[in-house]
């Protein structure tokens, strides 16, 4: 029996969530599995993997083949280079201590990558709301300026109004004068 290490789609329309098994070559992609070893969900960012580590080199000694997929998250996590870092402690060319050493060194590394990513995220994030607080502001003072602005027209129209009628007021006043003599 071929067994294959791949994801196995899970939550709901547009909202992939990966389970990560070890199953039959043979079984459908979203069928019976021999061993449930993570789960992916690739809608945060960065994407959240949940591995079983141990579990994953395991079905690797065993020669479980990942998918494309499968692979570059065993490898993102590690798996593969601990499989590789285990069959030179089997050869003899190093000994478990270095190998774990190794492997530890590698994991820390990718840890502070993963975290420089989250922080730029996190700042591009703010960047983003300060720009957005800024130009609502600047809105903000242009509306405050329109409307000003209007006020004063229609204060400046009113005044022309009221000296318009005031001016015609006498003007008609005279001719009423006038008819009645």
């Amino acid at each position: 029996m071929s067994v294959k290490i791949r994801l196995q789609r899970h939550g709901k329309k547009g909202k992939p969530f990966y389970w990560i098994v070890a199953a039959d070559a043979r079984a459908k992609r979203d069928g019976r599995f021999l061993e449930k070893i993570g789960t992916y969900n690739p809608n945060t960012n960065p994407a959240t993997i949940d591995l079983n580590l141990d579990s994953a080199v395991q079905w690797l000694h065993n020669g479980a083949q990942p998918t494309d997929t499968a692979r570059a998250i065993l490898s993102y996590k590690g798996a593969l280079l601990k499989h590789h870092l285990d069959g030179g402690v089997r050869k003899g060319a190093l000994t478990q201590e270095q190998a774990e050493a190794k492997l530890a060194a590698w994991l820390e590394s990718k840890a502070g990558k993963v975290d420089a990513k989250k922080a730029g995220l996190t700042k591009a994030e703010a960047d983003a709301k300060a720009k957005a607080l800024k130009a609502e502001k600047e809105a903000n003072e242009k509306r405050i300026a329109a409307q000003a602005e209007a006020v004063k027209a229609a204060e400046a129209t009113e005044e022309v109004a009221e000296e318009a009628a005031t001016e015609e007021a006498p003007a008609v006043e005279e001719n009423n004068e006038e008819t009645q003599a």
